[in-house]
Protein backbone atom coordinates (compact mmCIF):
# COMPACT_ATOMS: atom_id res chain seq x y z
CA UNK A 1 0.00 0.00 0.00
CA UNK A 2 1.07 3.18 -0.15
CA UNK A 3 1.36 6.42 1.90
CA UNK A 4 2.90 9.20 3.35
CA UNK A 5 3.49 10.29 6.98
CA UNK A 6 2.96 14.04 7.70
CA UNK A 7 2.96 15.06 10.97
CA UNK A 8 2.31 11.97 12.67
CA UNK A 9 -1.12 11.63 10.31
CA UNK A 10 -1.07 9.26 7.22
CA UNK A 11 -2.25 10.86 4.26
CA UNK A 12 -2.46 8.00 1.38
CA UNK A 13 -1.83 9.04 -2.36
CA UNK A 14 -1.48 6.58 -5.53
CA UNK A 15 2.46 5.39 -6.00
CA UNK A 16 3.82 8.02 -9.12
CA UNK A 17 7.64 6.57 -8.37
CA UNK A 18 7.01 4.29 -11.46
CA UNK A 19 4.62 4.97 -14.41
CA UNK A 20 3.22 8.76 -15.56
CA UNK A 21 -0.03 10.10 -16.73
CA UNK A 22 -1.72 6.90 -14.94
CA UNK A 23 -4.99 5.08 -17.05
CA UNK A 24 -7.12 3.19 -15.00
CA UNK A 25 -8.32 0.04 -16.08
CA UNK A 26 -11.72 -1.75 -15.42
CA UNK A 27 -11.59 -4.40 -12.88
CA UNK A 28 -12.54 -7.83 -14.15
CA UNK A 29 -13.22 -9.44 -10.74
CA UNK A 30 -16.89 -8.29 -8.96
CA UNK A 31 -15.89 -6.82 -6.35
CA UNK A 32 -14.42 -2.99 -5.77
CA UNK A 33 -11.10 -2.54 -4.73
CA UNK A 34 -10.24 -2.93 -1.25
CA UNK A 35 -13.90 -4.23 -0.54
CA UNK A 36 -14.28 -5.15 2.97
CA UNK A 37 -17.45 -7.10 2.23
CA UNK A 38 -14.41 -9.76 0.19
CA UNK A 39 -14.65 -12.95 1.53
CA UNK A 40 -11.49 -13.50 4.03
CA UNK A 41 -9.39 -16.40 3.20
CA UNK A 42 -8.65 -19.43 5.79
CA UNK A 43 -6.24 -19.09 7.89
CA UNK A 44 -3.56 -21.93 7.82
CA UNK A 45 -0.55 -22.59 10.64
CA UNK A 46 2.34 -23.13 8.65
CA UNK A 47 4.93 -26.06 9.68
CA UNK A 48 7.82 -25.62 11.05
CA UNK A 49 10.27 -24.21 8.29
CA UNK A 50 13.96 -24.59 8.74
CA UNK A 51 15.38 -20.25 8.00
CA UNK A 52 17.12 -19.26 6.63
CA UNK A 53 16.91 -20.85 3.02
CA UNK A 54 20.29 -21.11 1.57
CA UNK A 55 21.00 -19.89 -1.96
CA UNK A 56 20.69 -22.42 -4.95
CA UNK A 57 24.16 -22.22 -7.00
CA UNK A 58 22.59 -20.66 -9.19
CA UNK A 59 20.84 -17.70 -7.48
CA UNK A 60 21.86 -14.38 -7.51
CA UNK A 61 22.22 -12.81 -4.11
CA UNK A 62 20.48 -9.20 -3.66
CA UNK A 63 21.03 -8.77 -0.15
CA UNK A 64 23.31 -10.99 2.50
CA UNK A 65 22.82 -9.11 5.37
CA UNK A 66 25.95 -7.38 5.34
CA UNK A 67 25.17 -4.16 3.27
CA UNK A 68 22.78 -2.34 0.79
CA UNK A 69 25.54 -2.21 -2.05
CA UNK A 70 23.02 -3.99 -4.42
CA UNK A 71 20.17 -1.36 -3.62
CA UNK A 72 19.62 2.51 -4.05
CA UNK A 73 16.78 5.16 -3.21
CA UNK A 74 14.37 6.09 -5.98
CA UNK A 75 16.84 8.60 -7.37
CA UNK A 76 19.92 6.64 -7.58
CA UNK A 77 21.54 7.35 -4.33
CA UNK A 78 22.35 5.56 -1.51
CA UNK A 79 19.52 3.85 -0.06
CA UNK A 80 18.56 4.99 3.39
CA UNK A 81 17.55 1.95 5.24
CA UNK A 82 19.50 0.65 8.29
CA UNK A 83 21.27 -2.86 8.16
CA UNK A 84 22.45 -4.75 11.65
CA UNK A 85 21.88 -8.08 12.71
CA UNK A 86 21.96 -9.40 9.19
CA UNK A 87 19.16 -7.64 8.10
CA UNK A 88 17.94 -4.56 6.74
CA UNK A 89 15.23 -2.89 8.34
CA UNK A 90 12.86 0.25 7.32
CA UNK A 91 13.12 4.05 8.31
CA UNK A 92 10.19 5.78 8.38
CA UNK A 93 10.61 8.71 5.48
CA UNK A 94 13.88 6.94 4.10
CA UNK A 95 11.35 6.14 0.65
CA UNK A 96 11.22 2.77 -1.48
CA UNK A 97 14.67 1.06 -2.40
CA UNK A 98 15.79 -0.17 -5.83
CA UNK A 99 17.79 -3.15 -6.80
CA UNK A 100 20.55 -2.28 -8.55
CA UNK A 101 19.83 -5.06 -11.11
CA UNK A 102 16.79 -5.46 -13.33
CA UNK A 103 15.12 -8.52 -13.76
CA UNK A 104 12.15 -9.76 -15.54
CA UNK A 105 11.15 -13.53 -15.06
CA UNK A 106 11.86 -15.14 -11.58
CA UNK A 107 12.30 -16.85 -8.59
CA UNK A 108 12.64 -14.38 -5.74
CA UNK A 109 13.30 -15.27 -2.32
CA UNK A 110 12.43 -13.12 0.50
CA UNK A 111 12.42 -13.15 4.47
CA UNK A 112 11.04 -10.66 6.41
CA UNK A 113 9.79 -9.95 9.74
CA UNK A 114 7.02 -7.74 10.91
CA UNK A 115 7.74 -5.35 14.42
CA UNK A 116 7.32 -6.91 17.62
CA UNK A 117 5.88 -5.89 19.65
CA UNK A 118 2.92 -5.27 17.09
CA UNK A 119 1.74 -1.59 16.75
CA UNK A 120 -1.48 -0.24 14.94
CA UNK A 121 -4.05 -2.19 12.98
CA UNK A 122 -5.35 -2.64 9.91
CA UNK A 123 -3.08 -1.37 6.74
CA UNK A 124 -0.94 0.81 9.78
CA UNK A 125 0.08 -2.17 11.40
CA UNK A 126 3.91 -4.02 9.58
CA UNK A 127 2.69 -2.74 6.16
CA UNK A 128 5.83 -3.27 3.77
CA UNK A 129 5.68 -4.64 -0.32
CA UNK A 130 7.78 -6.35 -2.34
CA UNK A 131 7.64 -4.91 -6.12
CA UNK A 132 8.51 -6.93 -9.20
CA UNK A 133 10.05 -4.80 -11.95
CA UNK A 134 8.45 -1.78 -9.39
CA UNK A 135 5.42 -2.17 -10.62
CA UNK A 136 3.40 -5.24 -9.47
CA UNK A 137 3.63 -6.03 -5.91
CA UNK A 138 3.26 -8.64 -2.86
CA UNK A 139 1.95 -7.19 0.29
CA UNK A 140 3.83 -7.52 3.47
CA UNK A 141 1.90 -6.78 6.37
CA UNK A 142 1.37 -8.58 9.52
CA UNK A 143 -2.17 -9.95 9.04
CA UNK A 144 -2.09 -12.26 12.03
CA UNK A 145 -5.09 -11.55 14.09
CA UNK A 146 -5.19 -8.31 12.15
CA UNK A 147 -8.59 -7.13 10.19
CA UNK A 148 -8.05 -5.53 6.90
CA UNK A 149 -9.32 -5.95 3.20
CA UNK A 150 -8.38 -9.47 1.74
CA UNK A 151 -6.47 -7.70 -1.45
CA UNK A 152 -4.30 -5.60 0.89
CA UNK A 153 -3.37 -8.53 3.94
CA UNK A 154 0.07 -10.55 3.30
CA UNK A 155 0.50 -12.39 0.47
CA UNK A 156 -2.20 -10.83 -1.51
CA UNK A 157 -1.10 -9.38 -4.92
CA UNK A 158 -2.29 -5.85 -3.73
CA UNK A 159 -5.67 -4.63 -4.95
CA UNK A 160 -6.29 -7.89 -7.24
CA UNK A 161 -5.73 -10.90 -5.75
CA UNK A 162 -6.10 -11.66 -2.15
CA UNK A 163 -4.15 -14.96 -0.79
CA UNK A 164 -5.71 -18.26 -0.88
CA UNK A 165 -5.43 -18.34 2.60
CA UNK A 166 -4.12 -16.35 5.47
CA UNK A 167 -0.73 -17.99 6.15
CA UNK A 168 1.17 -15.37 8.53
CA UNK A 169 3.10 -16.18 11.54
CA UNK A 170 2.94 -13.77 14.59
CA UNK A 171 4.57 -10.67 14.75
CA UNK A 172 8.59 -10.52 15.24
CA UNK A 173 8.98 -14.12 13.89
CA UNK A 174 11.50 -14.54 10.25
CA UNK A 175 8.28 -15.30 7.51
CA UNK A 176 9.38 -16.25 4.18
CA UNK A 177 7.87 -15.52 0.23
CA UNK A 178 9.08 -17.63 -2.70
CA UNK A 179 7.49 -15.84 -5.81
CA UNK A 180 7.64 -17.04 -9.30
CA UNK A 181 6.83 -14.55 -11.99
CA UNK A 182 6.22 -14.11 -15.38
CA UNK A 183 6.61 -10.47 -16.67
CA UNK A 184 3.92 -9.27 -18.88
CA UNK A 185 4.73 -9.38 -23.18
CA UNK A 186 3.60 -6.34 -25.50
CA UNK A 187 2.69 -6.37 -29.18
CA UNK A 188 4.83 -4.09 -31.39
CA UNK A 189 1.59 -1.57 -31.25
CA UNK A 190 2.24 -1.60 -27.34
CA UNK A 191 -1.39 -3.87 -26.68
CA UNK A 192 -1.05 -6.93 -23.99
CA UNK A 193 0.55 -9.72 -25.67
CA UNK A 194 0.67 -11.65 -22.69
CA UNK A 195 0.03 -10.53 -19.08
CA UNK A 196 1.81 -10.76 -15.79
CA UNK A 197 1.44 -13.67 -13.64
CA UNK A 198 2.68 -14.73 -10.02
CA UNK A 199 3.23 -17.57 -8.10
CA UNK A 200 3.35 -16.94 -4.15
CA UNK A 201 4.67 -19.61 -1.32
CA UNK A 202 3.88 -17.63 2.07
CA UNK A 203 5.74 -20.03 4.51
CA UNK A 204 5.85 -22.68 2.41
CA UNK A 205 1.89 -22.48 1.85
CA UNK A 206 0.55 -21.53 -2.00
CA UNK A 207 -1.46 -18.27 -1.35
CA UNK A 208 -1.36 -17.24 -5.28
CA UNK A 209 -1.41 -20.21 -7.51
CA UNK A 210 -0.20 -18.28 -10.93
CA UNK A 211 -2.74 -15.94 -11.35
CA UNK A 212 -3.00 -12.99 -13.65
CA UNK A 213 -2.33 -9.82 -13.23
CA UNK A 214 -4.65 -6.72 -14.33
CA UNK A 215 -2.14 -4.05 -14.82
CA UNK A 216 0.51 -2.45 -12.46
CA UNK A 217 -0.58 -2.67 -8.53
CA UNK A 218 -1.82 0.56 -7.57
CA UNK A 219 -4.03 2.04 -4.65
CA UNK A 220 -8.12 2.86 -4.98
CA UNK A 221 -8.05 1.78 -8.35
CA UNK A 222 -7.30 -0.56 -11.13
CA UNK A 223 -4.71 0.27 -13.41
CA UNK A 224 -4.20 -0.99 -17.15
CA UNK A 225 -1.14 -2.20 -18.52
CA UNK A 226 1.47 -0.07 -20.58
CA UNK A 227 3.82 -1.00 -22.54
CA UNK A 228 7.39 -0.90 -20.99
CA UNK A 229 10.33 -2.62 -20.41
CA UNK A 230 11.35 -5.86 -20.33
CA UNK A 231 12.99 -5.68 -17.10
CA UNK A 232 12.93 -3.76 -14.20
CA UNK A 233 14.30 -3.78 -10.43
CA UNK A 234 13.00 -5.08 -7.47
CA UNK A 235 11.57 -2.90 -5.07
CA UNK A 236 11.11 -2.81 -1.46
CA UNK A 237 8.58 -0.40 0.47
CA UNK A 238 9.01 2.06 3.27
CA UNK A 239 5.52 2.36 4.65
CA UNK A 240 6.39 4.20 7.92
CA UNK A 241 6.69 0.38 9.72
CA UNK A 242 10.37 -0.52 10.40
CA UNK A 243 9.45 -3.86 8.81
CA UNK A 244 12.44 -6.00 8.78
CA UNK A 245 13.92 -8.02 5.51
CA UNK A 246 16.94 -10.41 4.72
CA UNK A 247 18.66 -13.26 2.79
CA UNK A 248 16.80 -11.72 -0.30
CA UNK A 249 17.91 -14.12 -3.72
CA UNK A 250 16.32 -14.97 -7.19
CA UNK A 251 17.33 -16.69 -9.88
CA UNK A 252 16.80 -15.64 -13.26
CA UNK A 253 13.96 -18.18 -15.02
CA UNK A 254 14.57 -18.91 -19.12
CA UNK A 255 11.33 -16.96 -20.99
CA UNK A 256 8.76 -18.99 -22.28
CA UNK A 257 8.50 -19.95 -25.96
CA UNK A 258 5.44 -19.16 -27.62
CA UNK A 259 2.83 -22.12 -28.46
CA UNK A 260 3.83 -23.55 -31.87
CA UNK A 261 1.35 -25.89 -31.74
CA UNK A 262 2.41 -29.98 -32.12
CA UNK A 263 6.38 -30.76 -33.51
CA UNK A 264 6.84 -32.34 -36.91
CA UNK A 265 9.01 -35.07 -37.71
CA UNK A 266 11.08 -34.52 -41.16
CA UNK A 267 9.60 -35.09 -44.75
CA UNK A 268 8.90 -38.18 -45.58
CA UNK A 269 11.68 -39.81 -47.38
CA UNK A 270 9.88 -42.48 -49.37
CA UNK A 271 6.90 -42.98 -50.80
CA UNK A 272 5.30 -46.82 -49.96
CA UNK A 273 1.61 -47.39 -51.32
CA UNK A 274 -1.20 -49.01 -49.67
CA UNK A 275 -0.15 -52.51 -51.19
CA UNK A 276 3.55 -52.19 -49.28
CA UNK A 277 1.98 -51.37 -46.19
CA UNK A 278 -0.72 -53.32 -45.67
CA UNK A 279 1.74 -56.32 -45.01
CA UNK A 280 2.88 -54.54 -41.70
CA UNK A 281 -0.83 -54.56 -40.59
CA UNK A 282 -1.77 -56.84 -37.49
CA UNK A 283 -1.95 -57.73 -34.67
CA UNK A 284 1.36 -57.13 -32.03
CA UNK A 285 2.19 -57.63 -28.55
CA UNK A 286 4.67 -56.48 -26.13
CA UNK A 287 6.68 -58.93 -24.05
CA UNK A 288 4.62 -58.59 -21.13
CA UNK A 289 1.34 -59.13 -23.38
CA UNK A 290 0.14 -55.79 -24.00
CA UNK A 291 -1.74 -55.97 -27.21
CA UNK A 292 -0.62 -53.33 -30.27
CA UNK A 293 -2.47 -53.29 -33.51
CA UNK A 294 -0.87 -51.89 -36.34
CA UNK A 295 -3.58 -50.61 -38.59
CA UNK A 296 -3.56 -49.08 -42.42
CA UNK A 297 -5.56 -46.26 -43.03
CA UNK A 298 -6.17 -44.63 -46.15
CA UNK A 299 -2.08 -44.32 -47.57
CA UNK A 300 -0.52 -44.51 -44.00
CA UNK A 301 0.01 -46.85 -41.13
CA UNK A 302 -1.29 -46.66 -37.49
CA UNK A 303 -0.35 -47.73 -34.30
CA UNK A 304 -2.98 -48.26 -31.65
CA UNK A 305 -1.87 -48.91 -27.91
CA UNK A 306 -3.59 -50.37 -25.09
CA UNK A 307 -3.59 -46.94 -23.54
CA UNK A 308 -6.13 -45.86 -26.53
CA UNK A 309 -3.41 -43.56 -28.16
CA UNK A 310 -3.07 -43.50 -31.62
CA UNK A 311 0.12 -42.60 -33.46
CA UNK A 312 0.60 -42.19 -37.27
CA UNK A 313 3.72 -43.85 -38.66
CA UNK A 314 5.75 -41.88 -41.41
CA UNK A 315 7.83 -44.00 -43.51
CA UNK A 316 11.14 -42.98 -43.57
CA UNK A 317 12.50 -46.74 -45.84
CA UNK A 318 10.36 -49.86 -46.73
CA UNK A 319 10.94 -51.20 -43.53
CA UNK A 320 11.52 -48.23 -40.69
CA UNK A 321 8.77 -45.67 -39.77
CA UNK A 322 9.11 -42.22 -37.43
CA UNK A 323 6.12 -42.14 -34.95
CA UNK A 324 4.74 -38.34 -35.77
CA UNK A 325 4.76 -35.72 -32.78
CA UNK A 326 7.14 -37.98 -31.28
CA UNK A 327 11.28 -38.68 -31.46
CA UNK A 328 10.70 -42.45 -31.67
CA UNK A 329 11.14 -45.07 -34.30
CA UNK A 330 9.63 -48.36 -35.77
CA UNK A 331 11.69 -50.61 -37.83
CA UNK A 332 9.55 -53.96 -38.83
CA UNK A 333 11.80 -57.29 -39.12
CA UNK A 334 10.57 -60.10 -41.61
CA UNK A 335 11.64 -63.40 -42.40
CA UNK A 336 13.26 -64.25 -45.85
CA UNK A 337 10.09 -65.01 -47.47
CA UNK A 338 9.03 -61.06 -46.58
CA UNK A 339 6.49 -62.53 -43.97
CA UNK A 340 6.76 -59.89 -40.88
CA UNK A 341 7.55 -61.27 -37.96
CA UNK A 342 7.40 -58.04 -35.46
CA UNK A 343 9.04 -54.85 -35.06
CA UNK A 344 11.03 -53.27 -32.44
CA UNK A 345 10.42 -49.62 -31.33
CA UNK A 346 13.43 -47.31 -30.86
CA UNK A 347 12.63 -44.42 -27.64
CA UNK A 348 14.15 -42.61 -25.58
CA UNK A 349 17.65 -44.23 -26.19
CA UNK A 350 16.01 -47.57 -25.36
CA UNK A 351 15.34 -50.44 -27.97
CA UNK A 352 11.98 -52.50 -27.56
CA UNK A 353 11.17 -55.45 -28.81
CA UNK A 354 7.59 -56.40 -30.63
CA UNK A 355 6.49 -59.41 -32.18
CA UNK A 356 3.89 -59.97 -34.01
CA UNK A 357 0.80 -62.31 -33.10
CA UNK A 358 -0.13 -65.28 -35.29
CA UNK A 359 -3.78 -64.37 -36.85
CA UNK A 360 -7.09 -66.43 -35.34
CA UNK A 361 -8.30 -69.21 -37.43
Amino acid sequence: MHGRMWRGVWLFVPCTLFMTSPATGQSPARWLAHDMQRPRPPVVSPGKLSLPVGPPSDAIVIFDGADLSKWSDAEGGPAKWRVRDGYMESVPDSGYIFSAGKFGDVQLHVEWATPLPASGHGQGRGNSGIFLMGLYEVQVLDSFENETYTDGQAGAIYGQHPPLVNACLPPGQWQSYDIVFRRPHFHDDGTVARPARITVLQNGILVQDNVTLWGPTTWLQHRAYERQADKGPISLQDHGNPVRYRNIWLRELPELAEPSGLAEQPATTVTLSPDQLRKFAGAYGTPTGDPIQVELKGDHLQVHMKTGQVMDLVPRSPTEFALRHTAGTIVFEAKGTGEVTGFSLHLGGEKYPIARLAAQP
